[in-house]
């Protein structure tokens, strides 16, 4: 089997990142003792490194060959989901299992928006601008890079 681009790699991350906020909002739509958050968490935490391989790695390089105008609408976007995943936590606590389910939906909305245009629009254009290398360095990334401690996306 042929190994996927950057471009497919970080499409396949996303269809992850959006199943595991799935499977707890479907967990909290069956009822019962309050599901198991742990989905919902990987989920959240797999977005933030996420947004961190793109914001540090995968966007400057993007801008400087003239993606300006797309990269800027990113990361907007990015804080945007930053800011509601940190609503989505500050209510994982709260026994409110509707807060917390309408919190998960609003997020996986702006999901769909953001990676409607992601998708054809930057990551079409990735593998072609940072040839095989440095494409081949973040999936590199995608396997074992972490978020360092503390860091936010820059329109959070």
């Amino acid at each position: 089997m042929v190994a996927p681009t950057l471009g497919q790699a970080l499409e396949i991350e996303h269809r992850e990142i959006d199943g595991g906020i799935e499977q707890f909002v479907a967990a909290l739509d069956a009822g019962g003792t309050p599901p198991d958050p742990a989905p919902l968490t990987a989920a959240l935490s797999g977005l933030r490194r996420h947004i961190y391989l793109e914001e540090e790695f995968l966007f400057p390089p993007l801008k400087t060959a003239g993606l300006m105008g797309p990269i800027f609408v990113m990361l907007r976007e990015h804080g945007m989901l930053w800011r509601q995943m940190d609503t989505v936590e500050s209510l994982l606590p709260s026994a409110d299992t509707a807060a917390v389910r309408q919190a998960c939906l609003e997020l996986l909305s702006l999901l769909d928006d953001h990676n409607s245009k992601e998708e054809p629009i930057i990551y079409t254009q990735a593998d072609g601008i940072l040839g095989a290398e440095a494409g081949g360095e973040l999936l590199d990334f995608l396997e074992s890079g972490t978020t360092p401690d503390g860091w936010v996306a820059g329109a959070a």
